[in-house]
């Protein structure tokens, strides 16, 4: 077990102990590079234009620093829990608020929305299995693949979400509440634990393999479905009020 666990090279660094995790910032410069060349970009094609959409895109930016850049990222080598944390937010958080960052005419028109729900489901669900999930934790460049391909599906979904009919748009809510429910069910009630990468990083922080791993089922099962829900229920309100104003 101990060369596997030498074997992994993820992008965040090796696994910290509890006592050097507020040390653990990653100031890799091409992330950097990147984000602030993002941040020029918005600012000069949409933030002089369309000043209310500023929150949104500052605050994506703020998350994409929690989870890249902050000591979380470190974390997320050392929890499985923490890495499921991370994916949620990049759905159910940072997709949504980079698509509310741009004004909903200038959108691009990103195609079926059931499509666009079919694929992010498969593309999560695919990163979390546990072969994949390995690789991901191995190499750098499979990482960044994990990453923008969850992230993009993401976008894509939520675009479509701001494109579509309130009913259309609430029933993909749920569908995608129910199959991150599903995946999180699944992980939380395997017998065994199953994300090798993990099977020596979590004794520091108190839990076994499996704890962890549990830990993780139950965030994607009940907390990370509670993001889809209060859309849902904000778009159908919006849609029930403006129905109600029409049969006034």
């Amino acid at each position: 077990m101990n060369g596997a666990i030498h074997a992994w090279h993820p992008y965040c660094g090796a696994a910290p102990v509890p006592g050097e995790l507020l040390g653990r910032w990653n100031f890799d410069p091409l992330l950097m590079l990147a984000v602030a060349a993002i941040a020029i970009g918005w600012q000069v094609a949409i933030g002089r234009r369309h000043p209310d959409r500023s929150m949104a895109f500052y605050a994506a930016t703020g998350l994409v620093l929690i989870l890249f850049v902050t000591p979380f990222c470190a974390l997320t080598s050392a929890l499985f829990s923490a890495r499921v944390v991370h994916h949620v937010l990049l759905t159910a958080a940072l997709a949504p608020l980079l698509v509310l960052s741009l004004p909903r005419t200038e959108l691009p028109r990103v195609g079926s929305l059931a499509a666009w729900t079919a694929l992010q489901a498969v593309i999560f669900w695919v990163w979390h299995a546990p072969p994949l999930y390995s690789a991901a934790l191995s190499s750098h460049a499979i990482y960044w693949l994990m990453q923008l391909s969850i992230l993009g599906c993401a976008l894509g979904f939520w675009a479509a979400i701001r494109r579509a009919s309130a009913p259309a748009a609430v029933g993909a809510l749920l569908v995608t509440l129910v199959q991150m429910g599903l995946l999180g069910a699944l992980i939380t009630f395997a017998a065994t634990a199953l994300y090798e990468p993990h099977f020596g990083t979590t004794a520091p922080w108190g839990f076994s393999p499996l704890e962890d791993q549990q830990l993780g089922g139950l965030v994607m099962w009940a907390p990370a479905a509670g993001f889809y829900l209060a859309a849902a229920l904000v778009i159908a309100g919006k849609w029930l009020k403006a129905e109600s104003r029409a049969a006034a």
